[in-house]
């Protein structure tokens, strides 16, 4: 007898995609006038971290806005970014920021609490690590589970994987 169907519900980001889009940004950090003489910068500081600095406050948002605006482009949802508050480190301002990956326990929790409260019957939801296995006895029913989840809001970027 077949298994039963089943999909992941994952949040992944292509590391690629990420750095890609920071050379982007970093280049038109470089050669727009209004980042001239303010050392706008943006950078690894890590596997997933990632550091952008500049003389004022202003500037290191508009730098943040920039960055963010080739996130958008690469079809990154910005979601999958978690970013600081402008800090004063000496004559520079810094934002820290990190590429957030997986769900954490606390928003598995509450996805699979909406899959139970308002999902069709008989479709379950494991916790799995840092993603959710969704199982039940039609495809139907798991294709409205998607539904139900593209239309929620749960600070997480979603990704539906497997779909079997």
């Amino acid at each position: 007898m077949a298994a039963n169907p089943s999909f992941d519900i994952v949040s992944k980001v292509d590391h690629q995609e990420v750095d890609n889009a920071l050379r982007q940004a970093e280049k038109e950090l470089a050669t727009r006038f209004d980042f001239r003489g303010t050392g706008a910068a943006i950078s690894w500081s890590g596997e997933e971290a990632i550091s952008l600095q500049a003389e004022t406050e202003e500037r290191v948002r508009a730098a943040l806005e920039v960055f963010k605006e080739k996130l958008i482009k690469r079809n990154i949802s910005l979601k999958s970014l978690d970013a600081g508050d402008p800090r004063s480190s000496g004559k520079i301002f810094k934002i820290d920021a990190t590429v957030v990956q997986g769900i954490n326990q606390e928003k598995a929790k509450a996805i699979s609490k909406k899959i139970r409260d308002e999902g069709p019957k008989g479709v379950q939801a494991q916790i799995q690590g840092d993603q959710l296995r969704v199982t039940g006895k039609k495809k139907d029913d798991l294709q409205a589970v998607i539904v139900l989840l593209k239309g929620e809001d749960f600070g997480v970027a979603l990704q539906f994987t497997n779909y079997r």
